[in-house]
């Protein structure tokens, strides 16, 4: 069975469960939604929009023209035209959303976590950006100001995504911490952005999770296990995991034209790295 039909029995399992329950709960809650017919089923669709970050195209027309439309003409029978398939998008947000959070790992007790910008649009274009000017917000990192958005993200000893959340560019790594850590345990392990007293004290009150975040040059080392000093160093596996979200499954470009195509790019890309089969790990066990 190759990858592509792979991909799609699983999309196409979880979205049999979806439709069933999300038909029912628009009955529950008396909400009346006409659904028209389409040509190409919702599994078909994202499907699609996952593979594309695994084909590695830089454009999603030149992806979906040539390599859907030609190569896969036989596995999409029922294909339309690109621009009817654009303006399908936005229906597959929610979608994405509840299949990723299918595929999120399990906490194994050692976490990472760490926040990476997602720039809309280059610096001296500020001014002129339209697109996401009520969304996006201009924020720094340890390199350069930028225009855009954080990602949040929170990963285990095996590389597999635990949580994440997408934040404004100028929103303080530690404010999403709390919510991002509600469903793990164990230590958790961050860099200079997490220092923070209080931080530590809360998780470990609220949840018992031992909180890890490298000290500034200024401050006083505190005593630590030898295994917490050793886990602290390993902490580069969240970066690894950053730099193939970015340049392999290319969740971060300039050439968003709308903020539900770019939410929709975002998971698809995220998607794309939890099903891929090498993840960097630290082999523990």
């Amino acid at each position: 069975m190759s990858s592509l039909e792979a991909l799609f029995w699983e999309v196409d399992d979880f979205c049999r469960e979806f439709e069933a329950r999300w038909k029912q709960q628009l009955l529950e809650c008396n909400v009346k939604a006409r659904q028209r017919p389409r040509s190409m089923s919702l599994s078909e669709i994202l499907t699609i929009l996952i593979s594309f970050h695994q084909e590695g195209y830089r454009h999603f027309k030149g992806y979906y023209t040539k390599k859907v439309c030609q190569d896969w003409a036989s596995a999409f029978p029922n294909r339309v035209s690109y621009q009817r398939f654009i303006e399908w998008l936005p229906s597959t947000l929610i979608p994405l959303c509840a299949y990723l959070r299918r595929c999120f790992g399990s906490c194994t007790g050692i976490s990472f976590i760490d926040a990476t910008c997602l720039k809309v649009c280059h610096n001296k274009r500020i001014s002129q950006h339209r697109v996401f000017r009520n969304l996006a917000s201009r924020g720094k990192t340890s390199v350069d100001w930028f225009f855009g958005f954080k990602l949040h993200l929170v990963v285990n000893d095996r590389g597999e995504l635990l949580d994440l959340t997408l934040t404004p560019g100028n929103t303080d790594d530690r404010k999403p911490v709390t919510h991002l850590l509600r469903n793990c345990f164990g230590k958790v392990f961050g860099d200079k952005g997490y220092v923070s007293k209080d931080l530590a004290q809360k998780l470990f009150e609220t949840y018992r999770i031992q909180f890890f975040a490298k000290p500034h040059r200024n401050m006083k080392n505190k005593l630590m296990l030898e295994s917490d000093k050793l886990l602290s160093r390993k902490r580069s596996i969240i970066e690894t995991v950053i730099d193939q979200l970015k340049n392999i499954s290319q969740i971060e470009h300039s050439r968003h034209r709308s903020p539900f195509n770019c939410l929709i790019h975002i998971l698809g890309g995220l998607i794309a790295y939890c099903h891929q089969p090498n993840k960097p790990s630290l082999n523990l066990y």
